[in-house]
């Protein structure tokens, strides 16, 4: 491609957006860089939504990238997320082929769009403990009153945001933050969207089949491998409300009930974090989910059509 050089397709689960993915790498001789936060960790396929079987089309698998690269237990964070992108990046356009960005969280997608250099400091725990003990207003006075470093895109309303900007400019008193030699990124992004009540049938659709494919059995063997339930916990709500399932805090019904729901709640919060993404200057093409998919592939096809051999 020309005036692009990377397709980002994102949206809330269950929108699609793996298959759309494909469908578009193999007709444009592309490969695919997941971005999703939690499909990196092996052995976690049902909780995490992987459907490798998607990447099989006319008879071959399209490659993907960033897909069981750590194993379950280890920690990852954005800037990881960053150094492996870019390096699946480059491996990609040196082979003279498409990458394919596609996923769902927000937060890993935004990084890169926005180059946020400052996602390489580390967390400094015990200055956050620190900093969590102050009410908001005087976080707010701290931050305003330190004039090492520029605070005024802060968002003031998020005292977890209040406490990182802190945290960075009391990193940068006293380092100097290495800044890596990244490619320009000139990218298109297209989005998936539904209507509020296909998502939900969706979600349940989707949450009754992973059920019966076995995915309490996931957790169960996870556990049995000596992963702790603190860990599971954190990776997210399938393996938060699993793990509460089998310590017996409600029945087989209330798990579908309370997950499929607290799934919905999750989808609203990433369409949530896409317009954030679209009031900080990210142009996101929205496209029908609902759609056929080879309809949803011609949008897209038009939209780059200029680059298409």
């Amino acid at each position: 491609m020309d005036q692009h050089n990377l397709i980002i397709i994102l949206g809330a689960t269950a929108s699609g957006k793996t298959k759309l993915a494909v469908q578009v790498a193999d007709a444009l001789n592309g490969e695919i860089i997941s971005a999703d936060s939690r499909q990196i960790f092996k052995r976690m396929d049902i909780g995490t939504g992987k459907d490798l079987q998607e990447y099989q089309i006319n008879n071959k698998t399209i490659p993907h990238h960033l897909i069981d690269i750590l194993a379950p237990g280890e920690r990852y964070h954005v800037d990881a997320f960053k150094n492996d992108f870019y390096d699946a990046f480059e491996t990609i356009t040196a082979l003279n082929k498409i990458p394919i960005l596609c996923g769902g969280t927000g937060m890993y997608i935004h990084s890169l769009l926005q180059n946020q250099t400052f996602t390489a400091i580390p967390v400094n725990e015990q200055l956050r403990d620190q900093l969590n003990q102050l009410p908001k207003e005087e976080l707010i006075v701290k931050l305003q009153s330190d004039k090492s470093q520029p605070n005024d895109h802060v968002d003031l309303s998020s005292k977890k945001r209040l406490i990182r900007a802190l945290e960075i400019s009391d990193f940068l008193k006293h380092n100097q933050l290495e800044i890596i030699d990244r490619p320009i990124l000139k990218p298109i992004i297209f989005g998936l969207k539904n209507e509020v009540e296909i998502t939900r049938a969706k979600i349940m659709a989707r949450l009754d089949q992973r059920l019966k494919d076995g995915l309490v059995e996931e957790v169960e063997q996870l556990l049995k491998e000596g992963i702790s339930k603190e860990i599971l916990v954190f990776y997210g709500l399938e393996y938060k409300f699993i793990v509460n399932y089998l310590d017996g805090l409600f029945t087989f019904d209330e798990l579908k009930l309370k997950l499929g729901i607290a799934i919905c709640q999750y989808a609203k919060r990433q369409n949530t974090f896409f317009r954030k993404m679209e009031k900080d200057s990210v142009d996101i093409i929205w496209l029908d989910a609902s759609a056929p998919i080879n309809q949803l592939k011609q949008q897209i096809f038009d939209k780059v059509s200029d680059q298409v051999n």
